[in-house]
């Protein structure tokens, strides 16, 4: 495929505004923390970003770094073309349920995707989509 008809993987679009605040999620993903927002009243992390505590309705959050580490909860494999898919189908992608207690979705990066199921254990990696831009996904945790 010439240069310029390159496909490129989607980019997420930060945002930060008094309904949406995604920006401070995508700014840990470029030094490779991942950030869940957390409400210090309830002791309790919550993803997506949200503008305020889905358990106190307040908008006292803080953003910490998690481990990412976690087990599968569902799975899928993605077998379609779509944008910046060429040469990474069938992709193996998962919602984790993160040690946290929060559920993301992810790709798993380092097993055939017919060997990923529900019940195993990942750890955190990053899907590169460029320089400076990475995805969370997941490994596969060998027992």
């Amino acid at each position: 495929m010439p240069k310029d008809q390159e496909q490129v993987k989607p980019r997420p679009t930060p945002r930060a505004n008094k309904y949406v605040a995604t920006d401070r999620f995508w700014q840990g993903t470029e030094d490779r923390e991942l950030l869940l927002q957390y409400c210090p009243d309830t002791k309790q992390y919550q993803h997506y970003p949200r503008p305020v505590s889905i358990y106190t309705g307040k908008r006292n959050l803080e953003w910490r770094k998690v481990a990412g580490t976690g087990t599968i909860y569902a799975a899928t494999i993605v077998r379609v073309p779509g944008p910046g898919m060429d040469g990474r189908l069938p992709l193996s992608v998962v919602t984790v349920e993160l040690d946290e207690g929060v559920r993301i979705l992810g790709n798993v990066l380092n097993a055939a995707p017919e060997t990923v199921a529900i019940g195993q254990r990942v750890e955190l990696a990053w899907d590169a989509i460029s320089n400076d831009i990475a995805y969370p996904a997941f490994n596969l945790v060998e027992a």
